[in-house]
């Protein structure tokens, strides 16, 4: 006979998990759920089988049922066994516990399953969680971390803005450059939005379970996340590839092309995200898809992949055409300043922004997690302001025209100012 009793020891257990789940939940701006992700897949499984093993063999206690069904203890999944024989699990497969040769044995018995022995909080033995003092500081680490990315992305906000403003402005500045670097900007600012949206969607209420949390807010937040932080690299790929074409193409219009980087820059990231939402509606679709561990993360991380080792192509073809066209006795001064002024600009950002997305997307989610968030958040926060900086404040034509214009305004305040004075001294 099946007995779907479960074991007292399990619940000890869990209470022993308890302040690890907590002081997980601390470890990370956002939650480390993939503890209760395995439990969760592992109960899953397991009832699938029993559904399985009732439509089979019929309703428990029936006579084509003899021995013990398959069971969830909510830690292990027991297959069937007959009488009188005995099943054997390992502990859990996860972080959370130490490597263990250990195992758990159950008998099976005319009145079910007996319970689990060793009980598992004596075999499984679990890592060491850390002091009160060790949470705390770690808890005060990360609210520092959130208020650092905070000023900077607001700063970077503020800036790039800014930088709209000064090119949208001023009638000289209208070209494609500018437009593509106004659409390079508008990328950045989706990208702090998106980063505040999440976090007021996901974090806001800290008596929400994040780790069972599956709301269309959650996921459509996650969503817009992932397209903005894909509009980045691919906006950054279009300041790449405007750069070769440049270069390619001294005399012929580069206006032809912006429809084209314009569907490179927004469209692909559009059409990415779109078959992202759909694979993981259809196959995964649990938790709010903030889950880097999951198999379908790569429909996401592959083309960002793919954009970065473009990049890095253009990256050495633009070094050697730009050595050519410096020594090039047939270009002309004002060509070549214009060509160094984008250049450094571009060859800059390009393995700025690219290494360290490389270099961690080839690690676990779990390593180097400390340098991961400070890289992505604190580092990555300010690299709106970084790029405004760059294409804008820096930029010796933008300078240029904002003190003719300065100019310009003050020679009309001066005036106006004289020709105030001279009307009341006729009077």
């Amino acid at each position: 006979m099946g007995c779907l009793v479960q074991p007292p020891d399990t619940h000890r257990l869990l209470v022993l998990l308890l302040p690890l789940l907590l002081a997980l939940r601390v470890q990370g701006t956002h939650p480390d759920c993939s503890i209760i992700l395995y439990f969760q897949e592992q109960e899953a499984e397991c009832l699938e089988i029993i559904r399985s093993e009732r439509e089979t063999l019929g309703p428990p206690g029936s006579p084509q049922q003899p021995g013990c069904l398959t069971e969830w203890d909510g830690v292990s999944c027991w297959s069937a066994v007959p009488v009188g024989q005995s099943r054997a699990v390992a502990c859990p497969d996860i972080l959370l516990f130490k490597k263990s040769k250990a195992l758990i044995w159950r008998n099976c018995t005319e009145s079910g399953w007996s319970f689990p022995s060793p009980p598992y909080y004596n075999a499984c033995e679990l890592e060491a969680i850390g002091t009160n003092n060790d949470t705390q500081a770690k808890k005060g680490y990360f609210v520092t971390m959130k208020v650092l990315y905070t000023c900077g992305y607001s700063t970077s906000l503020a800036a790039l803005f800014l930088a709209i403003g000064i090119f949208s402005c001023f009638r000289k500045l209208h070209c494609t450059r500018n437009s593509i670097h106004i659409h390079f900007f508008t990328s950045f600012i989706l990208r702090g939005a998106a980063v505040f949206i999440k976090d007021a969607v996901l974090f806001s209420d800290e008596s929400v379970d994040h780790c069972t949390m599956s709301t269309v807010n959650c996921k459509a937040a996650i969503a817009f996340f992932q397209y903005s932080v894909l509009a980045n690299f691919y906006w950054l790929l279009v300041e790449g590839m405007y750069l070769q074409t440049l270069l390619l193409l001294t005399f012929t219009s580069d206006k032809r092309y912006i429809w084209w980087y314009i569907l490179i820059g927004w469209g692909v990231p559009m059409l990415t995200v779109c078959v992202w939402v759909v694979t993981r509606l259809q196959y995964d679709n649990h938790g709010c898809w903030d889950d880097y561990t999951s198999l379908y993360w790569w429909v996401i991380k592959a083309p960002i992949l793919l954009a970065i080792f473009v990049n890095f192509l253009i990256f050495l073809n633009v070094t050697r055409m730009l050595a050519q066209k410096i020594r090039s006795p047939g270009i002309s001064k004002n060509y070549k300043q214009q060509y160094m002024r984008l250049t450094k600009s571009t060859l800059l950002l390009i393995p700025l922004f690219g290494v360290h997305y490389v270099v961690f997307a080839l690690f676990p989610e779990h390593i180097g997690v400390d340098a991961r968030l400070y890289f992505e958040l604190v580092l990555g926060s300010y690299q709106g302001f970084l790029v405004a900086l760059l294409y804008c404040f820096l930029n010796g034509e933008v300078q240029a025209e904002i003190k003719r214009n300065w100019g310009k305004w003050q020679s009309s305040m001066e005036s106006n100012v004289f020709n105030l004075v001279t009307q009341d001294f006729t009077a």
